[in-house]
C-alpha cells in the first residue's frame, strides 16, 4: 500500500482513462483502487472525481481531474519530504 492512496469508484467517468496505471507508472509511492461504489450517491454520473487520502477531488472532464489529482498527490507527498 502506497502512503498516498487515490480511490476510484468504477462508475465513474474518470474510468475512461487508465488512471491507475498512469498514477502508479509516475508516482510509485501511490497506490490507485477501484471500488464498484464510494458511497458518494450519484456523485460519480455528475462529473468525474476521486478521493485523494479521503479528500474529493472534482473535474469538469477526466482529463481535469486527472491533472487535480496529480497536484493533489505533490501536495500529500511534500507532506513527507
Amino acid at each position: 500500500m502506497g502512503i498516498v492512496v487515490v480511490e476510484l469508484c468504477d462508475g465513474n467517468a474518470i474510468t475512461r482513462l487508465n488512471i491507475e496505471e498512469i498514477i502508479e507508472s509516475e508516482f510509485p509511492e501511490v497506490a490507485v483502487l477501484t471500488s464498484d461504489c464510494l458511497s458518494f450517491c450519484g456523485l460519480c454520473r455528475v462529473k468525474p472525481y476521486a478521493l485523494v487520502n479521503n479528500r474529493r477531488i472534482f473535474g469538469q472532464t477526466p482529463e481535469e481531474c486527472l491533472e487535480k489529482i496529480r497536484a493533489a498527490i505533490k501536495e500529500e507527498l511534500a507532506i513527507y519530504q
